[in-house]
């Protein structure tokens, strides 16, 4: 990654998605002078890698010898409205605002900046800790394709991104992705007590529907075929496993139509946050 910078980097919120971030860049090359973390309380593996790699750490951001190249807003939305007006302040022309704020508006950031400033909204999720995240992301009209490339670097350093032509979508790739893991740990669960009510004791129901799912999940990721190619090819006819799919598949109250209530619940829960 090539990271093209006109000034620092500027990374607002240090708590468990921007320290994954903060990881991420490091590891793919972005040089640790080249960052500025504004974090208050600097605490976990945040506060190990600025340690470890001697980064800036202000609990406000002071006065910059440049403009940023980019501010990285990793606040929770709850605070956005607290902290970024003094942020807006450092932009200049070529800064390029991001967040990864959940129902955060890039109009809501728009007000606070000067005239013509790119911002961009994206919606990563927590699997970015591991490397294998995905982020969704939308930019404004002033987006430039060299502020496009950095943001696409940035992201990309925990794992792929899709991007958006309409940011009324983003309500969308929270629901699937950025809330998306909460749904498999649920299946690690519920999975775990269907085994237990079939005669497994607790630890043992556990440990198999941990590895299930997860080795499930990294089979999926390897793999060219699609899911329901994978899931036929577990599936022999009249076997246990069509016996178990004849119940998660039925027509009225199957997995199919819970979920996608879930993700459709989930979109309209964000279109709240950002009204």
């Amino acid at each position: 990654m090539s990271f093209v910078l006109d000034g620092p980097v500027v990374l607002a919120g240090a708590g468990k998605m921007g320290a994954a971030l903060l990881s991420g860049w490091i590891e793919h090359g972005l040089k640790p002078h080249d960052i500025i973390v504004q974090e208050p309380n600097l605490t976990g593996e945040a506060a190990e890698l600025a340690h470890k790699h001697s980064l800036t750490v202000v609990p406000q951001l002071g006065s910059l010898v440049s403009p940023p190249s980019v501010i990285v807003v990793a606040v929770k939305p709850q605070a956005m409205d607290a902290v970024f007006p003094a942020l807006a302040k450092h932009a200049g022309p070529r800064t390029v605002v991001m967040s990864i704020a959940a129902g955060k508006s890039i109009a809501s950031f728009e007000q606070h900046l000067a005239a013509g400033i790119a911002v961009v909204r994206a919606m990563p999720n927590t699997p970015a800790a591991i490397g294998h995240g995905i982020s969704g992301a939308v930019g404004n009209a002033q987006l430039t394709s060299k502020q496009k490339d950095l943001c696409q670097d940035l992201l990309a350093a925990v794992g792929s991104v899709v991007w958006l032509d309409d940011e009324s979508l983003i309500d969308a790739v929270t629901a699937v992705s950025g809330s998306g893991p909460a749904y498999v740990f649920l299946l690690a669960e519920t999975l775990a007590r269907a085994g237990e009510a079939a005669g497994l004791d607790a630890v043992t129901s556990m440990q198999l529907a941990r590895a299930t799912v997860s080795g499930a999940g990294e089979l999926l990721r390897r793999s060219s075929n699609d899911p329901a190619m994978l899931r036929q090819n577990v599936t022999s006819p009249g076997g246990t496993t069509a016996a178990a799919l004849s119940v998660l598949m039925r027509d009225k109250d199957g997995l199919q139509d819970l979920l996608t209530e879930a993700v459709l619940a989930a979109q309209k829960r964000g279109r709240e946050l950002g009204s």
